[in-house]
């Protein structure tokens, strides 16, 4: 049998569907029912040439934080997609574009 991990997410929702808590088991990395506001899932669907997708957060989480979730996960993307294509110089400039998400988000670092 080959190795296998397992990756668990439990969204309790309220009344009308929207969650209310987000908690996610990862025991192979060592996070067990960590609390989460928000979450991004991509899956590349092959038959379809498709990505499907699951974007779900609480109320709990702000606006300020919404926009810093989002800056950082396009710089990850920008990170992962380097690292499976090369493409350094698309990716530069895709963690251009961050900056300029942040700048425009008044995210940045204050000096």
């Amino acid at each position: 049998m080959k190795n296998q991990s397992k990756i668990e997410l439990l969204v309790s929702l309220n009344e009308n569907n929207v969650p209310e808590s987000i908690q996610w088991n990862a025991p192979e990395a060592g996070q067990i029912h960590s609390k989460a506001e928000a979450f991004f899932l991509s899956i590349w669907d092959p038959k379809e040439k498709n990505t499907l997708r699951i974007d779900l957060w609480t109320p709990q989480m702000t606006v300020e934080e919404m926009k810093q979730f989002f800056h950082q996960t396009m710089l990850t993307m920008a990170d992962s997609f380097e690292k499976a294509t090369g493409e350094t110089t698309i990716c530069e400039d895709l963690r251009d574009y961050c900056y300029h998400f942040a700048d425009k988000m008044n995210i940045l670092p204050r000096e």
